[in-house]
């Protein structure tokens, strides 16, 4: 298998003020395509830094950050945008989508971007909807929608470009335990398929849905384990 994504020796230093503060102290650790990875830490940890340098959001003070065999450092910002756009897909604790806008059209925004054309646009749309159960709610404006369809239609969207990795950042942190678990299993057909997808979560049980399950603690990596007898996609069977 092939690392979708390489960090070696990343550190990120913040200065505020005359002080300066070390969010990630040189963490290394790879993904390879098919995994599905859960990244775990307290408040100030590091793992929101690290998820913002993962989704050329930020950049790292120093060290090598390789996405899908590409070295992002030396990208400069429109670089970063198109790489962000074409290699990578979110989802958002909040979901970030467009209150009074039918859903397909949430779906499609990030090929608006790509330049495709409108036609093309609707048919990846409704094919990114019905592989998330919302065949048939593709008119629905998302504020119909809810808690759990709308991070279907922000699952969506964030595979619509056939991304290299999936991030999803506190998926399930405005949901309910049910409607939690019936996207974390959404996430798991997800991962079956081949898709890699890296989460942030605090929570042990959503957590154990992914294969494997990375734990920070003052800017460092703590423990990098399974999280049980996997199978070929990286899912505890």
């Amino acid at each position: 298998m092939s690392n979708v994504i390489t960090l070696n020796g990343i550190s990120r230093v913040f200065t505020m003020g005359d002080q300066q503060f070390e969010a990630l102290k040189g963490i290394s650790f790879g993904v390879d395509a098919g995994e599905f990875v859960a990244i775990m830490g307290a408040s100030g940890s590091g793992k929101s830094t690290c998820m913002n340098i993962l989704g050329c959001l930020d950049r790292p003070t120093s060290g090598e950050y390789h996405l899908d065999g590409l070295d992002v450092g030396g990208l400069d910002p429109n670089q970063l945008a198109a790489i962000r756009n074409r290699k990578l897909g979110f989802v958002f604790q909040g979901f970030n989508l467009l209150a009074r806008t039918p859903a397909v059209e949430n779906v499609e925004l990030p090929l608006v971007y790509s330049g495709i054309h409108a036609k093309e646009r609707r048919k990846r749309a409704l094919a990114a909807l019905e592989q998330v159960g919302l065949a048939g709610k593709e008119g629905n404006h998302t504020s119909q929608l809810s808690g759990g369809q709308q991070q279907r239609v922000a699952i969506a969207r964030a595979l619509i470009n056939n991304p290299a990795l999936i991030l999803a950042d506190e998926p399930t942190g405005n949901l309910d335990s049910s409607t939690s678990e019936e996207i974390m299993k959404l996430f798991t057909s997800l991962n079956q398929q081949g898709i890699t997808i890296i989460m942030v979560t605090h929570e042990t049980d959503v957590a154990a849905f992914a294969g494997r399950r990375i734990t920070f603690r003052d800017g460092r990596i703590i423990s990098d384990s399974l999280t049980g007898p996997t199978s070929p996609a990286g899912r505890p069977v």
